[in-house]
């Protein structure tokens, strides 16, 4: 077999492979569909639990059907197939987001716990985690790319780059971490004297020893040296024989880590790599070509097909003419294009029908104007007997014949109609389709056809509207003789559509002004990168985020005990509540609608680290308007709000876009300590509000903001601006466990028996993240590094640079979890739990009353008999 008839076979099976995905995702997506759409409406469920289990159900099965469909997008190269597969996946995401929401107006809480589902359903938590679509980088690359060449240009046109560095760097080193610093610098200046100084004494003693004759030590029998030689080497082989069967063993239990290995990737690895850079390629080629397909077909369908359609349009419609003409006995009103034009005449109904329409429509506007001038008045005298009769009946206890049950029930979603039509698609135009030819997975030219004769015979449509209402216009005319009043009635309702137009025009006055009309959005771009304000994001994944799954969550819950949220919770909510709403457009605008987004938690845990991985995630901007970087600049309120407006109006212009504000708390301070005064740490406060109002779904914009102290700020206004919180506690056993090994493997450290992870993960119970790093960083020096191979590391050596950090204590954790209780939803949650308590007293209590009752009636039987 040659190269390419290889490379062909290769390619054939990832086509049928990514293809029986999409066919199973499909499958998946009708089975949920039928769930979503039962034939019979349901009851409303009252059992909290039960709501709960097929919330999570749902989501979980949405979950998987979303990974697969993000692969099969990524990977499949057919434009037309793309698009489609597009489609559903944006109405996936959205309903994710949707189910996501309810869960957590239904419990109240941000962090969800799914351990008995996933055993239900055979999944692992690895399944939970939320996939990150690749085309939300991918497919604006080349726009993302001249941007930080723009971003790379102005900031090398300030020269402030190396300044910031370095005074960031001095503002970080504490006192003490000085002190040590010097230190360690004179105590190796110290160790490097004494080591020349050593080394002269050793060269003079080896020069000395050298004039001597060295006589030779008594020697052994051949005998004896060959059996001491015998007993030491076999004693050495055996105790390296009896380590490497433990070590294997041990190995094998799970108990110990495997030893690390040179990390190459195979050539299976290898071979995917270069797979998938082809199909990019083949995807670009393909997209490329369909484009220019698009424009070639349309003008070859206006050509040849246009004529034909202007036609035939124009004799159907004057033939309905000629038919309500003999109907009616005079010609109809053409609908207007808002109404539709012509489709409207040819929607199936006969010129009865249509004028029947057009007249009700007038009756309508009639109606509608007589029920406003009723509403002014007061109401009826039925009105009120039917009112006095359903009080009547809600007082008895009664219910009326259009009351609904109590209960909860699905709400109506703005995701699932796109699910729907993007399945039906699947199902008429795919599902069926022989491709089996179209090896090279291009356009199908049919179908362009068939979209674009669509769109020729729309645009036809409307010059033919326009001709026909015309010609309308001049048959009425040349019949109807009563033109001098229908002219002067035609005026009046002008003037009157005049006065309409006005009053609407002063309300759109109310409007912002923009304050930078004059300017371009270039300058306004370089103003803020050169004032501090747009920065350049680090390059951080979301999956850089190291955490481990909770596996307690729901036993804990179930004890009526309130676990901590594990990091992999975190890791989920960032991209659910950041990454997938900024990342596309149509999933932005129907998904229920989140402004703004805090990160509060103890500091080291990883707050900033989440804001970076969201711009990179998303190819979106960053903006500081921390208040220590606003400190000093754009002072007085006016030039406050002018700064306000441009870095809102460049992050729409160049959205998606994140503005960042860290230490928020400072903003909504209770009272200013004396060393911020300076800074004005509250001058966002009242601004801020108002600008996050001319926020709009279709802006991706969000405003994050990061504390290490909220409970310092006061909670209303707090709370007013920030409606979404995320709570980000310290790492758990496990958390801490993963985070010891990823961050030791990434430093080059050799993981040995000898480096027992599990200790180090117990010890370091209280620390952070941050913490961690810094002391594998402290430990893991070069010359540590070198040293590997005749001293391999030990758990002791990382407990020195630890006990220099001060860890997060119970006290600290307390006033995160007190304070977040005071939070609207943690409010919601503890009346929630209360509510549930007081059912539960009140069932026992009637059950106790009910035994008491049965007793006396059976006391009263009994002094009967007697």
């Amino acid at each position: 077999m040659t190269t390419s008839e290889h490379n062909k076979s290769q390619r054939r099976g990832m086509v049928g492979s990514y293809t029986r995905m999409w066919v199973q995702a499909h499958g998946a997506l009708e089975d949920l569909l039928v769930d979503e759409h039962p034939p019979t409406a349901p009851r409303p469920l009252k059992d909290r639990l039960q709501v709960f289990q097929g919330l999570a159900t749902f989501y979980l099965k949405y979950l998987q059907i979303f990974r697969s469909l993000e692969a099969v997008y990524d990977q499949i190269v057919h434009p037309q197939k793309r698009r489609m597969v597009r489609h559903v996946l944006d109405g996936v995401m959205g309903r994710i987001l949707e189910l996501k929401n309810e869960m957590v107006e239904l419990e109240f809480s941000e962090f969800h716990y799914f351990d008995d589902v996933l055993q239900d359903l055979k999944l692992t938590p690895e399944d939970l985690e939320v996939p990150i679509p690749q085309y939300f980088v991918r497919e604006k690359m080349r726009v993302l790319r001249d941007r930080q060449k723009m971003l790379a240009h102005v900031m090398a046109k300030g020269g402030h780059i190396e300044q910031v560095e370095q005074e960031v760097s001095v503002q970080t080193m504490c006192l003490e971490e000085a002190v040590r610093v010097l230190q360690v610098c004179e105590r190796a200046r110290q160790g490097r004297l004494r080591h020349r100084f050593m080394k002269e004494i050793r060269q003079a003693e080896e020069e000395g020893s050298q004039a001597k004759s060295q006589t030779p030590i008594s020697t052994l029998d051949p005998d004896q040296a060959a059996t001491c030689i015998q007993k030491v080497w076999r004693g050495y082989s055996q105790r390296k024989r009896t380590r490497r069967e433990r070590l294997e063993e041990m190995i094998f239990l799970g108990m110990v880590p495997p030893e690390q290995q040179q990390q190459r990737p195979s050539v299976a690895q290898l071979k995917a790599q270069q797979v998938e850079t082809t199909r990019r390629l083949v995807q670009e080629e393909n997209e490329a070509e369909y484009q220019r397909a698009l424009v070639s077909i349309k003008e070859s369908v206006r050509a040849v097909d246009g004529p034909d359609l202007r036609e035939t349009l124009q004799e159907q419609i004057r033939q309905w003419f000629i038919e309500c003409r003999d109907a009616t006995g005079k010609f109809p009103d053409f609908p207007n294009a808002e109404d539709g034009g012509s489709t409207a005449i040819f929607a199936q109904k006969t010129p009865d029908q249509v004028a029947a329409e057009l007249a009700a429509k007038e009756e309508e506007k009639k109606r509608k104007d007589n029920i406003n001038k009723d509403k002014k008045g007061g109401k009826d005298r039925k009105d009120q007997k039917k009112d006095k009769k359903r009080r009547s009946k809600q007082k008895k206890g009664g219910k009326e014949e259009g009351e609904e049950e109590k209960g909860w029930k699905m709400p109506p979603s703005n995701f699932l109609p796109t699910v729907v039509e993007g399945n039906k698609m699947y199902k008429d135009v795919w599902q069926g389709r022989d491709e089996t030819q179209n090896f090279l997975q291009r356009f199908d030219a049919q179908l362009v056809r068939e979209e674009k004769r669509l769109e020729v015979e729309e645009e036809v449509r409307v010059q033919v509207d326009e001709l026909m209402r015309q010609e309308v216009k001049n048959l009425k005319l040349a019949v109807d003789r009563e033109k001098g009043k229908k002219k002067k009635k035609g005026k009046k309702g002008g003037k009157k559509k005049k006065k309409k137009g006005k009053k609407g025009s002063k309300k759109k006055k109310k409007k912002e002004k923009d304050l930078t009309a004059d300017r371009t959005l270039e300058s306004l771009y370089e103003e803020l990168v050169l004032e501090g304000f747009l920065i350049r994001p680090l390059n951080i994944k979301l999956s850089e985020y190291i955490g481990e799954f909770s596996y307690l969550g729901t036993t804990l819950r179930q004890a009526d005990i309130e676990p901590m949220p594990s990091l992999s919770d975190v890791r989920q909510l960032i991209a659910l509540y950041g990454i997938l709403p900024l990342g596309s457009q149509s999933v932005h605008q129907k998904a229920p609608l989140m402004k703004t987004l805090l990160l509060a938690g103890p500091g080291g845990v990883g707050k900033r680290m989440l804001v970076h991985a969201l711009c990179t995630e998303t190819g979106a901007n960053l903006f500081n308007l921390s208040p220590r970087n606003l400190a000093g600049k754009y002072p007085g309120r006016s030039c406050l709000q002018y700064l306000l407006h441009m870095v809102f109006k460049v992050a729409r212009q160049l959205q998606p876009s994140v503005i960042w504000i860290g230490d928020a708390e400072k903003t909504f301070y209770k009272k200013v300590p004396k060393l911020e005064k300076e800074m004005e740490p509250k001058r966002l406060k009242k601004d801020l509000v108002k600008v996050l109002k001319s926020v709009k779904p279709e802006d991706r914009v969000l405003v994050v903001g990061t504390s290490r102290r909220p409970f310092d700020a006061d909670l209303k206004p707090f709370c007013k601006v920030y409606r979404k919180i995320i709570l980000i506690p310290r790492p758990d056993y496990a958390s801490r466990l993963v985070l010891w090994r990823e961050l030791l493997c990434g430093g080059g450290a050799r993981l040995t028996p000898n480096l027992d992870l599990s200790s180090l993960a117990k010890v370091t119970d209280g620390y952070t993240q941050g913490h961690i790093l810094q002391a594998v960083r402290q430990v893991l020096t070069p010359r540590r590094l070198a040293q590997q191979t005749t001293r391999p590391l030990t758990a002791e050596e990382f407990i020195p640079p630890l006990a220099r950090q001060d860890p997060v204590y119970k006290e600290e954790e307390e006033a995160f979890k007190m304070w977040y209780g005071r939070t609207p939803l943690g409010k919601k949650r503890a009346r929630a739990a209360k509510a549930i308590e007081e059912e539960g007293e009140s069932g026992k209590d009637k059950d106790k009353r009910g035994t008491g009752r049965k007793t006396g009636k059976e006391e009263k039987s009994k002094k009967n008999n007697k």
